[in-house]
């Protein structure tokens, strides 16, 4: 077997960062160079590129199946999962209680044991276990749910395992206890078909650069009429939500990775799903008592 040459890349790393597709990498380099102009701006240099902000918002929507007033940018799926946590809490100071897994992302982990180390805190948290499947004890979850919960956090697909956690059913038995629902979706929007019209998740996270956008923008999706505290304070943008002066270029590759993903979503889950088994099939042949 011929060695492969050094400048061949075979990447495998997809759940970790993805490259820019190039129609995106088309899509934002104008408000690179050209359209510059401040989305705040009256005038129409600037209301040009507000205008691709908003293109950009109703792209999003469009692949989670919500309105585009219920999207807010973000820099990254961090913001999006401490906003979504802290805005809860602070919205519900007398809940001092809140539900997550022990196998959650480091973004919402470690706010959760800030949350409860910090001193004079009060704050408790759950951490469900999962099984040797990676999956989570429904028992245990509704156990948990109490009238001192302010949230609930956890991710749509795990990032390491891939096992998908049964979301629709978890929020719905968070709404029967009055509690908000959190999902990170990092890992599963573009991936797994989503339509938040028909579910009772409160906020939802997500990350560009997972989804052949580039690195540093997000979204946090918040249900219309759930209650909602702003993580960042300052000028008007996002509807008042996010205060900063927007990353037009970035939110701009996003809104076409969401249309692209929208397109291709069944066509590239089928692709990878051959390459998998392909890989696995090879694998058991090739190594005799191989458990995979």
């Amino acid at each position: 077997m011929s060695a492969v040459s050094e400048d061949k890349v075979i990447y495998l790393d997809n759940n970790a960062t993805t490259r820019v597709a190039p129609e995106v990498f088309e899509a934002m380099k104008p408000f690179l160079t050209d359209k510059y102009g401040n989305p705040s701006s009256m005038h129409r240099f600037g209301g040009e590129v507000g205008e691709a902000v908003k293109t950009a918002r109703k792209q999003v929507a469009d692949l989670l199946g919500c309105s585009p007033e219920e999207i807010i940018f973000t820099s990254c799926g961090t913001e999006s999962d401490s906003t979504a946590i802290l805005s809860a809490i602070r919205a519900f100071p007398a809940k001092r209680h809140i539900i997550t897994t022990r196998v959650e992302h480091p973004a919402v982990k470690n706010l959760c044991d800030m949350l409860t180390t910090v001193t004079g805190s009060t704050y408790r948290v759950t951490r469900l276990k999962v099984d040797d499947d990676g999956m989570i004890d429904m028992q245990e979850y509704q156990d948990a749910l109490t009238e001192e919960t302010a949230i609930v956090s956890t991710m749509w697909a795990n990032n390491e395992t891939g096992v998908i956690f049964p979301i629709e059913e978890m929020a719905e038995m968070a709404k029967k206890r009055g509690v908000c629902f959190h999902t990170d979706a990092v890992q599963a929007v573009g991936k797994v078909p989503i339509r938040l019209d028909r579910l009772d998740i409160d906020y939802l996270s997500m990350s560009g650069h997972k989804l052949h956008a580039p690195k540093g923008v997000g979204i946090l999706y918040i249900k219309k009429g759930t209650p909602f505290v702003p993580f960042l304070s300052g000028g008007h943008q996002e509807a008042g939500r996010r205060g900063g002066t927007e990353n037009v270029a970035s939110i701009v590759a996003l809104g076409k990775a969401c249309e692209l993903a929208g397109k291709m979503m069944e066509e590239e889950n089928n692709r990878v799903r051959k390459l998998r088994d392909k890989l696995e099939n090879g694998l058991l042949q090739s190594i005799p008592r191989s458990i995979l």
